[in-house]
């Protein structure tokens, strides 16, 4: 019903003609007679079609209240607290096939793998019914139900994982990351410059600065035949003397070298011998022996 022919089917008040106005709320405003109840393509529409056909089940909505076939299953052995070590499979079969009926009436496609599942049990229902034969030729396949029961038990423990994943905080979900926008300045920031710092850039240069020094090398003659004799005097006066104490008093490098190159000098003509007790152990140099 249109606005304006309403307002011809109201009853006058009397209370309003030459009344005065009393203390009750003004009733809300009538729409105006060209109000858009609806757009259409962007256009407004005043009044609803004549011609407009609206199908039966236009509005008929139908929730998959369930994940799959062993989501159904679960659902009507733990509803009824069946054990699922031994499930009675003509109830359940019964319960299951009412329901897959339902599916089938609304939705052929989302019936298809529930089928799948309902002639599993109808066949596993029909080989508990057939009698047990006591044949030694004939393997004993066990209790047809096993297969089906391991397969519940892992999508049970699957589900109750992701429902403990799922009660994990999300971001987006549970939470938000605050963001915090830092106006920059044009002046630039420069680090302060840590003693560590310093000390390791002092090192650098002084590191390049060897790399580049020069070296003076001098000439300096030495006598291996003097070291020789000297080490013979040292060996008269005693017994044995331990390789190191023949070098002290050599401090350079040069002086050092000529120094044992004169020791082994004498070791090569026999007249000092080099002894060891025992591996490891310190080195003695004494005078060779020789016979009278």
């Amino acid at each position: 019903m249109l606005p304006e022919q309403a307002e011809h089917q109201l009853p006058a008040d009397p209370q309003h003609e030459g009344a005065p106005p009393s203390d009750a709320p003004d009733a809300p405003a009538a729409p105006p007679a060209d109000a858009a109840i609806a757009r259409l393509y962007g256009e407004p529409l005043t009044r609803l079609p004549t011609d407009l056909y609206i199908p039966p089940d236009a509005l008929e909505v139908f929730l998959d209240a369930f994940e799959g076939p062993l989501d159904l299953l679960l659902y009507l052995i733990r509803k009824q607290n069946f054990n699922i070590l031994d499930i009675p499979m003509a109830q359940v079969t019964l319960q299951y096939l009412k329901y897959v009926e339902q599916i089938r009436q609304h939705n052929l496609e989302l019936a298809a793998e529930y089928l799948l599942m309902a002639a599993m049990l109808i066949e596993i229902k029909s080989r508990m019914l057939l009698p047990k034969r006591h044949d030694e030729l004939v393997e004993d396949v066990g209790d047809p139900r096993a297969e089906l029961v391991r397969r519940l038990l892992e999508y049970e423990q699957i589900k109750v994982a992701a429902v403990n994943l799922g009660g994990v905080p999300q971001e987006g979900r549970d939470f938000v990351r605050p963001q915090l926008f830092v106006e920059q300045g044009l002046a630039p920031n420069l680090p302060d410059v840590d003693p560590w710092d310093l000390q390791r850039a002092w090192l650098d240069v002084v590191r390049r600065a060897k790399l580049t020094q020069h070296h003076r090398i001098g000439r300096q003659e030495l006598s291996v035949r003097e070291h020789m004799s000297a080490i013979l005097r040292t060996l008269q006066s005693q017994r044995f003397v331990e390789f190191s104490e023949l070098f002290a008093g050599q401090h350079t490098v040069p002086i050092v070298v000529v120094h044992f190159i004169a020791m082994l000098e004498l070791a090569k003509e026999t007249l000092i011998e080099i002894t060891q007790a025992e591996p490891f152990a310190p080195i003695y140099v004494r005078l060779a022996y020789s016979p009278a």
